[in-house]
């Protein structure tokens, strides 16, 4: 009987298999599917929060803590990352660390959806902690599915799943964003629920294809590391505890207690991990070099995310008082202007694809370097813009939405130059030691950008303010100008990268 069995149904969905999914192994529909649905909760949530944080049936906050919220959260969700990937490699493996990962966000969106704003925090605590856990280990298992990095279809996979991610943020706006809007703030959040359960169950019923070593652990900690591990996390957990209830014993507890930290952990340890590496000394000269380049990629990604961003908090508060939200007579909910950039991102991604390979045959396609200048300066270019409805608003005038879309019509290209762009180059040039670690250090500049943010509004600036929002868009573009200036500088420290 045994020689009878086929390889499908030994290893169902592994490359070879009959049944594919467009050519792809059978895994890939199941980890498509689940992160189309991971990612219509999130954005769907994310494309509301702002919009309830500042509503007078919502919490009523002022635009300012709003904003500082927004990005402390999208802050702390790339920030956890880098323990998400460490759960995966080190205690549970990336397929359960998924499988905990979905359900701990479905749990922090059920509790987002009762009516209580003392719940609300815990909430958005437990979907940053699940997307972290989650968005770390699931490409992972994407990778997983091929032989290896030089199996021709992994790159042509990976463009799919990415295009489940892309699916999913532009309806989330278009279904929780109206009804969250329109119908009931907290029906809309339990929408994002009940996408996250969708996705998981998915995911459970379809896991017999993803392929074995997802269930393993790649490097399981050693009794007396589980020992120091557990100590350290029950000492921070009690420091914190005892600190915060003496706050609320006292009757000074405010939410910046909390906020203020989060934010300035957010700009610490990115640069406490880049340090770190940049001074280990077991890297050669070659990999030192390579990583004094990145810090050049780092910073210059780090700026362009504190304004990118700001497309959901910023310019979302920004429309719901000031923008004729309209089309030919129609309007439209404020939310669904998330959808324009994923929308964008399908249709411009492969014309972008195409263009790269037709100059490169050419022998004419931009460096990294200068992809990365133009990123930036087109980040900047879009705030320049956004001076444009400012400047109708201060005159007492809507301004209208297609200044808005023209606005993430400039940032999504900046993103098309610098987002695939940056991710090529943290794996190229990664160190040897740090190789599974690089692509968590990218997520931070992520970090990095948006604690910024929050920082500046939690320091009372106002980000909808002309004066402001030019100093913002004049910081990308000399930022952008300084990387295109020393290009030849930053190439040479990149070695062989090209």
């Amino acid at each position: 009987m045994a020689s009878s069995l086929t390889k499908d149904s030994v290893h169902p969905g592994t490359p070879g298999s009959e049944k594919t999914f467009f050519g792809h192994p059978r895994g890939l529909a199941t980890l498509f599917m689940t992160e189309m649905w991971e990612r219509f909760s999130y954005y769907g949530m994310r494309a509301l929060l702002p919009l309830y944080l500042v509503a007078p049936g919502g919490l009523h906050l002022s635009g300012g803590t709003a904003t500082a919220i927004y990005s402390v959260y999208v802050s702390l969700v790339y920030l956890l990352t880098m323990p998400g990937g460490w759960f995966g490699d080190r205690v549970w493996g990336p397929r359960r660390t998924v499988a905990v990962a979905g359900a701990i966000i479905m749990l922090g969106h059920l509790t987002l959806a009762l009516p209580s704003s003392g719940t609300f925090y815990a909430g958005l605590g437990l979907v940053a902690i699940g997307s972290g856990l989650l968005k770390a280990n699931i490409s992972t298992m994407v990778g997983h599915l091929y032989d290896g990095p030089d199996d021709p279809r992994r790159d042509g996979g990976f463009t799919v799943f990415y295009m489940g991610i892309n699916l999913g943020a532009f309806a989330a706006p278009l279904v929780i964003g109206t009804v969250g809007e329109s119908v009931n703030w907290h029906l809309g959040f339990a929408l994002a629920a009940l996408g996250m359960a969708l996705g998981l169950v998915q995911f459970l019923l379809g896991s017999r294809h993803l392929d074995p070593h997802s269930s393993v652990v790649p490097k399981p900690l050693t009794a007396e590391e589980k020992t120091s591990t557990l100590r350290k996390a029950a000492l921070w957990a009690a420091v914190a505890a005892v600190a915060y209830t003496v706050l609320g014993v006292s009757g000074h507890y405010t939410l910046n207690w909390v906020l203020v930290p989060l934010t300035l952990l957010g700009v610490i340890i990115p640069t406490l991990v880049l340090v770190r590496i940049k001074r280990d000394r077991e890297l050669d000269s070659a990999e030192q070099s390579k990583m004094s380049a990145y810090i050049w990629f780092f910073v210059a990604a780090a700026v362009f995310w504190m304004i990118y961003d700001q497309g959901g908090s910023t310019l979302s508060i920004f429309a719901t008082s000031s923008a004729e939200n309209s089309v030919l007579g129609w309007n439209f909910p404020v939310s669904w202007y998330q959808s324009v950039n994923p929308v964008l991102i399908m249709a411009l991604a492969p014309v972008f694809a195409w263009f790269w390979l037709a100059l490169n045959r050419r022998g004419k396609e931009p460096s990294t370097v200068v992809k990365f200048a133009s990123g930036l300066a087109l980040v900047g270019a879009s705030f320049f813009l956004f001076l444009a409805p400012l400047s109708i608003a201060d005159g007492g005038h809507k301004a209208a939405a297609l200044w808005l879309v023209a606005i993430y019509f400039v940032q999504t290209v900046g993103e098309l130059l610098l987002s695939p762009v940056g991710l090529s180059v943290t794996t190229k040039m990664a160190p040897a030691k740090y190789a599974s670690q690089m692509m968590g250090v990218w997520f931070l500049a992520v970090t990095a950008g948006d604690a910024t943010t929050g920082l500046l509004s939690l320091a009372g600036v106002d980000l909808n303010k002309t004066g402001i929002v030019a100093l913002e868009a004049t910081l990308a573009v000399v930022a952008g100008a300084a990387v295109w200036m020393y290009r030849g500088k930053v190439k040479q420290l990149m070695g062989d990268v090209r």
